[in-house]
């Protein structure tokens, strides 16, 4: 990105003050009548406008703003006085923050500076994620509610709730947002490999966030320091049972991913499970089962492998997802998950999470669900230029299933759903 005068000024701004900034360059640079910043609240609901003196939050579902932020693409709109409101996307690396308004007079708006306005935009969005560091203005304004202090503490253990490369993009989302206690995701990417883990401590309350939080910092350390999957599998459950001496555990799938190739390394340590949508077709891919991390510190575990093939979307969810009953005692695993996979297929996958969970929310009805839930979306595009993976012929045996003592694809899904 080219550092123009805006970006330095935003550069040298003081923390609390970059909207400021950009509202008084914007204005003196091309004639802005105002300028406003709205983040995403932690449910995905709404977008909180960003400093005391600025209007109230609006509905990512029904708003302008949401139409960009759900778009990730400009959108206009004009006021009844005429005035051109210009709604910007603050998108980094793939992680949709919120959305930046400039309003413009009817004979000061052209549409040429509509990608310099994009890039002040982005620019806007890299600063804030080094200004988190040391104001939480930009925190404060997501929370459309108060956060419990478990929900706290995994909220800060993300890593943010989208990634995307040339290679994959991935969306996550937790509920009930602000009160979310043992769920957890992290993620880590090289140049040669993505390393996904989806985490569910036992427990509720503060001491699930405790537990989570040590398995999530004990398996970072260990990927830090060069070990694979399993030899990080090892570690953390090392470090929980010598914590709790196995009156707690924590569930866990670990996958490393070959970016090159899509070939996969799993290590299944508990709940999370695993679905995967190829064309129309919805199936499980399960693996062999090993013990939860902390139950015994000595555990070794194995590594089972499959691949994932440019246009499959991956689905993970938690015991809260696909647990979840209906009225009528039909869990939400059983069929509804794979039918919201399919009709949810076009969105991107940083919107899947969300629909997911409303969906999920909808498929159990009342009273609200009593345990918290995860989704993550992995849409896998594969590098450019790499060989490409080799089909299997209709009503042969696939050869991407896991490879490894129990492994198994469960194809109960294939086909439920809309076409």
């Amino acid at each position: 990105m080219d550092e123009t005068p805006i970006a330095q000024a935003l550069r040298a701004a003081a923390p609390h003050a970059l909207v400021d900034v950009v509202r008084e360059a914007v204005k003196d640079t091309y004639g802005a009548v105002d300028v406003q910043l709205r983040l995403a609240d932690y449910g995905m609901r709404s977008l909180q406008a960003v400093g005391p003196d600025a209007e109230g939050s609006v509905c990512i579902h029904t708003s302008p703003q949401g139409r960009a932020f759900g778009s990730q693409k400009p959108y206009m709109t004009r006021t009844a006085a005429g005035a051109v409101d210009v709604h910007l996307p603050v998108i980094i690396r793939g992680d949709n923050l919120g959305v930046l308004t400039v309003r413009m007079g009817a004979d000061t708006y052209a549409e040429p500076i509509l990608p310099e306005l994009a890039r002040i935009s982005e620019a806007l969005g890299h600063e804030i994620l080094v200004a988190e560091r040391d104001t939480d203005l930009y925190v404060l304004a997501r929370r459309a509610a108060r956060l419990t202090l478990a929900a706290e503490m995994q909220w800060q253990l993300l890593p943010g709730r989208a990634c995307a490369r040339e290679e994959f993009a991935i969306g996550a989302h937790l509920e009930p947002a602000y009160a979310i206690f043992g769920d957890n995701y992290d993620w880590s990417v090289s140049a040669e490999r993505l390393t996904l883990t989806i985490t569910n401590g036992m427990g509720e309350g503060v001491q699930a966030a405790l537990l989570t939080n040590l398995a999530v910092s004990a398996l970072r350390n260990a990927r830090r320091a060069g070990l694979d999957i399993a030899g990080q599998a090892l570690l953390a459950d090392q470090a929980v049972h010598a914590q709790y001496g196995g009156e707690a555990h924590v569930a866990v799938l670990l996958l490393s991913f070959d970016l090159a190739t899509g070939e996969v390394d799993v290590v299944d340590a508990g709940s999370p499970r695993l679905w995967r949508l190829r064309g129309r077709s919805v199936s499980e891919v399960r693996f062999d089962a090993q013990l939860p991390l902390g139950m015994f510190g000595d555990t070794v575990y194995e590594t089972q492998h499959f691949t994932v093939r440019p246009g499959d979307r991956l689905a993970f969810g938690s015991d809260g997802v696909y647990d979840a009953s209906s009225p009528g005692g039909v869990n939400y695993g059983e069929s509804a998950l794979a039918r919201t996979l399919l009709a949810t297929s076009l969105l991107p996958p940083s919107q899947v999470p969300g629909a997911m969970l409303r969906e999920l929310s909808d498929h159990h009805g009342d009273p609200a669900l009593d345990d918290d839930a995860l989704v993550l979306c992995l849409d896998w595009y594969g590098r450019p230029g790499a060989a490409p993976v080799p089909d299997v012929p209709e009503g042969s045996d696939d050869t991407d299933a896991p490879e490894g003592p129990g492994g198994s694809e469960d194809p109960a899904g294939s086909g439920d759903g809309p076409a």
